[in-house]
C-alpha cells in the first residue's frame, strides 16, 4: 500500500474544496445544468460558484459574472461553454490561478487538422499558466467516497452512490456512467471515475499514475479506445504494481478493421491489437475482452498479486448441473485454460465420507447429491487444499435462483482459501450473486465473462523490464536496400547468408560457388517475390545471366518506377524450416518483436509470438516456444532438431533496436530467417526508416 502524498492537482481533480462551473445552465434538462444540480442532489459540501453572467440565479442560488468576482479562487472549475468560447475561459481560469479545469465541449482534435490546433492551443494556455486540464470532450470526474459527483454524466441521477475500491478512467464519457450503473446494479462500488476525453494534458496515465498514491483505491478499471502515450501508461503500470493495485483493461480495437498495416509481413501479423495485446501483458495489465468481466475481475484479484507460473496449473470446476458445467468447461478450454477433474483419491476420500460416490471426469459432477451441504464442501474442501489446481470453480445450478442460501452457503464456507475460488451460478440469480460478494467470493453472471476473467487472472504476472544497452550501429543510410538490410542484421548479432553484391552491370563473379539465388537491390522493391525481382537455385553462371535479363524484364513490367541500384547474389541455403523476426515501431504501443512461421505463408497463418521490445534472450525462448509452427523444429517425432537457441537470440539481437530510438528505424524484418541444426540465416531483409 502507497502512503505517498498524492499531488496537488490530483486532489484539486479529485476532491476540491471549491468549484465554479463556467456556462452554468438555469435550465435543468440541459448538460450545464448537471454538474450543479448533482453536487447539490449528492451532497458535497464545499464551496460552488455557477457562473453565468446572463443571469443573476442559476437553479435558485446566486449566479457570477466570472471568476475575478469570486471571493476565492476555485480550485477546480468546470468549463460547459460552447467549443467556440472555450480557450477565452481556459485563459480566464488559468490566469486566475485555478489548479484544474475541465472542459466539456467536443469539435477538438477528433475533427482534424484545424481541431488538433485548436486543441494543441488550449494545452499550451492551461500549461503556460501552471493549470492542469482534463478533456477536452470531458464528462468530469466524480469522487464517490466524499460525495463530489463533478460530471455531467446523466448517470448519476441515480439517488443512491455505492462507495467502494475501484477507480476507472475512461476516453469514452458515456461509459463511465455505464459502469456506474452496472456496478451499482451488482453492489460494485467505485473510489472515483474519470473522463479524460481527448487528453490534451492529463491522460490515462498521468492520472493513474497519480492515484496510485490515494488509500482508497484499490483497482483501477480503464476503458480505453486508443493507446495515445504509451510511455506514461508503461510509468503507470509499474507505479501500480508496485503500490499492489492492479489494473484491468477493456480495450476496443478487436476488429481486423481497427489495426493498422504496416510495410512488412510484421505489421500485417502484429496489427494494433495484437501490439495492444503485449503491452499490457509486458506491463502486468489484465485485459478482458467482456465487458462484464472489467466489474467481474477485480473481485478475483483482491489479496493477489501477479505472479509467473500460474498459467502452468490447471482449474477444476465442480458443479450439480451437467450442462450448466459443461458449458463452463467448455468456455475454459476456448479460452486455453485446461480443467482437470478430481484426484482419486479425494472422490474416494469423500465417499467414505459422506457416502457418495462422484464418477471420475473432467467435470467434477456431484449431481443432486451436490444439494447436501456435506457433499459439495467435502468436495470443495478437497480441492482447494489438493494443491494441484490454480483455481476452483463452481457452476451452480437452478437453486441458486431460488434457494441461494442452500446452493450457495458450502462455497461461502470455503472463502479465504489460498487457492483462488470463484463462482458461477447458471440461472438470473442475484441473491446468490449477493452471498458471494459479501463473502468474499468473486461471482460472474455467466460463463463467459468467468472464463475470459479466469484467463487474464492466470496470465497475469509482474511487468517486464525491458531496457537494454543500445547497440553500436554505425552510419546507416538513409534508405535500405536489402543489402544494407543484411549488414544491418551483422552488425546486430543477426546471423546472415552469406552473399555478394554487385553494381547494375558488373560482370559476374567466376568464383561463387553454386547453387545461388540472385536477387534485384532496389529500396523501391520491398517485396521483390511480388514484383518477380528473384531467382533460386540458379546452378551456373549461365543461369545467373539469364536470370538477370529475366528479372529486369519483369520488374520493368510489374514496377515500372523502381530504381535497381544493383544484384544480391547468396548462397542457396536450405533449412530444416523457415522463421520471420519482425521489429515494428507500432503507432499505439510502440515497439515491439516478433517471431513466427516463416516464409510466404507467415502473413496467411498467423502464428506469431509478440511482445515489447527489446527482449532478453530468456523472453525471446518463450517466444519462439509459444509458435505452433515452429513446433516442428524442436525435434518433433524424431526429426532433427533446429537451434532454436540460435533463433532466439536473433529475436533478441534484432529487438535491441528499441534501445536507440534517435535511429528512427521503424521496421525491421527478417523472412525468412532459415533454421539449421547449428545456427540461423537471415537470406532477407526489410528495413525501413521513420
Amino acid at each position: 500500500m502507497s502512503h505517498t502524498k498524492p499531488a496537488a492537482w490530483l486532489n484539486a481533480l479529485l476532491r476540491p474544496r471549491s468549484v465554479a462551473i463556467i456556462g452554468a445552465s438555469d435550465d435543468p434538462k440541459k448538460d450545464g445544468a448537471r454538474p450543479l444540480r448533482f453536487l447539490r442532489k449528492h451532497g458535497y459540501t464545499g464551496s460552488v460558484y455557477p457562473i453565468n453572467p446572463r443571469r443573476e440565479t442559476v437553479l435558485g442560488e446566486k449566479s457570477w459574472t466570472g471568476l475575478e468576482a469570486l471571493p476565492e479562487v476555485p480550485e477546480h472549475v468546470y468549463i460547459v461553454v460552447g467549443t467556440e468560447r472555450v480557450l477565452e475561459a481556459v485563459e480566464q481560469a488559468g490566469r486566475a490561478g485555478v489548479k484544474v479545469a475541465t472542459v466539456l465541449a467536443d469539435g477538438f482534435a477528433e475533427t482534424g487538422p484545424e481541431g488538433r490546433a485548436l486543441q494543441a492551443r488550449l494545452a499550451e494556455t492551461a500549461l503556460g499558466h501552471g493549470m492542469r486540464l482534463l478533456g477536452p470532450n470531458s464528462m468530469g470526474a466524480a469522487n464517490i467516497i466524499d460525495r463530489t459527483p463533478f460530471t455531467t454524466n446523466a448517470a448519476w441521477e441515480a439517488e443512491d452512490l455505492i462507495p467502494g475500491g475501484l477507480m476507472a478512467i475512461s476516453q469514452s464519457g458515456s461509459l463511465i456512467g455505464t459502469l456506474l450503473s452496472r456496478g451499482a446494479a451488482r453492489g460494485i462500488g467505485f473510489a472515483h471515475l474519470v473522463s479524460v476525453g481527448n487528453e490534451a494534458d492529463l491522460d490515462v496515465g498521468a492520472i493513474g499514475e497519480a492515484a496510485c498514491a490515494l488509500e482508497e483505491v484499490e483497482c483501477f478499471l480503464l476503458f480505453l479506445e486508443t493507446l495515445r502515450r504509451p510511455d506514461r501508461l508503461e510509468a503507470f503500470a509499474r507505479a501500480a504494481h508496485t503500490a499492489g493495485k492492479p489494473i484491468v483493461v477493456y480495450k476496443l480495437g478487436r476488429s481486423p478493421e481497427a489495426q493498422d498495416l504496416a510495410v512488412g509481413h510484421t505489421g500485417a501479423l502484429v496489427g494494433s491489437d495484437r501490439a495492444a495485446d503485449a503491452f499490457f501483458a509486458d506491463l502486468g495489465i489484465l485485459r478482458v475482452d467482456q465487458f462484464e468481466a472489467l466489474l467481474e475481475l477485480p473481485a478475483l484479484l483482491k489479496g493477489r498479486v501477479a505472479e509467473h507460473g500460474r498459467r502452468d496449473k490447471p482449474v477444476a470446476v465442480v458443479t450439480t448441473t451437467g450442462g450448466g458445467g459443461a458449458m463452463a468447461v467448455d468456455r475454459l478450454g476456448v479460452a486455453g485454460i485446461e480443467v482437470r477433474g478430481a484426484p482419486s483419491a479425494l472422490l474416494a476420500s469423500v465417499k467414505d465420507a459422506t457416502g457418495v460416490e462422484i464418477k471420475s471426469g473432467r467435470l467434477i459432477d456431484v449431481t443432486l447429491a451436490g444439494a447436501r451441504y456435506d457433499v459439495m464442501k467435502s468436495v470443495m474442501d478437497g480441492l482447494l487444499e489438493s494443491g494441484e489446481f490454480g483455481a476452483v470453480i463452481s457452476a451452480i445450478g437452478s437453486s441458486a435462483q431460488f434457494l441461494p442460501e442452500r446452493a450457495v452457503q458450502p462455497v461461502v464456507d470455503c472463502a479465504g482459501h489460498a487457492v483462488p475460488l470463484a463462482a458461477c451460478p447458471l440461472p438470473q440469480a442475484d441473491r446468490a450473486l449477493t452471498m458471494l460478494a459479501q463473502a468474499g467470493v468473486p461471482g460472474f453472471r455467466s460463463v463467459e465473462s468467468m472464463a475470459d476473467a479466469l484467463r487474464a487472472f492466470l496470465h497475469w504476472t509482474p511487468p517486464r523490464d525491458r531496457m537494454g544497452p543500445a547497440p553500436d550501429l554505425g552510419a546507416l543510410p538513409a534508405r535500405f536496400d536489402e543489402a544494407s538490410g543484411l549488414d544491418l542484421f551483422d552488425r546486430l548479432g543477426v546471423p546472415t547468408v552469406f552473399r555478394r553484391v554487385l553494381g547494375p552491370d558488373d560482370p559476374i563473379p567466376d568464383d561463387l560457388e553454386y547453387p545461388v539465388v540472385l536477387k534485384a537491390l532496389s529500396a523501391d522493391l520491398p517485396h521483390k517475390t511480388e514484383a518477380g525481382a528473384v531467382a533460386l537455385g540458379l546452378p551456373d553462371r549461365a543461369a545467373v545471366a539469364a536470370a538477370r535479363d529475366a528479372i529486369r524484364v519483369r520488374v520493368a513490367a510489374r514496377a515500372p518506377d523502381a530504381k535497381l541500384e544493383g544484384w544480391l547474389i547468396q548462397a542457396m541455403v536450405k533449412g530444416l524450416g523457415e522463421a520471420l523476426i519482425g521489429y515494428h515501431v507500432d503507432a499505439e504501443s510502440g515497439p515491439v518483436i516478433t517471431v513466427g512461421a516463416g516464409g510466404i505463408f507467415a502473413e496467411l497463418y498467423g502464428d506469431v509470438a509478440v511482445r515489447l521490445a527489446p527482449v532478453d534472450l530468456a523472453t525471446a525462448r518463450q517466444m519462439v516456444a509459444e509458435v505452433r509452427g515452429l513446433k516442428a523444429l524442436a525435434g518433433w517425432r524424431g526429426r532433427a532438431a533446429g537451434d532454436l537457441e540460435a533463433l532466439a537470440g536473433a529475436v533478441s539481437a534484432l529487438s535491441t533496436l528499441a534501445a536507440d530510438p534517435e535511429r528512427r528505424i521503424s521496421e525491421a524484418e527478417a523472412n525468412p530467417v532459415m533454421v539449421l541444426e547449428t545456427g540461423v540465416a537471415a537470406v532477407d531483409a526489410l528495413i525501413v526508416r521513420a
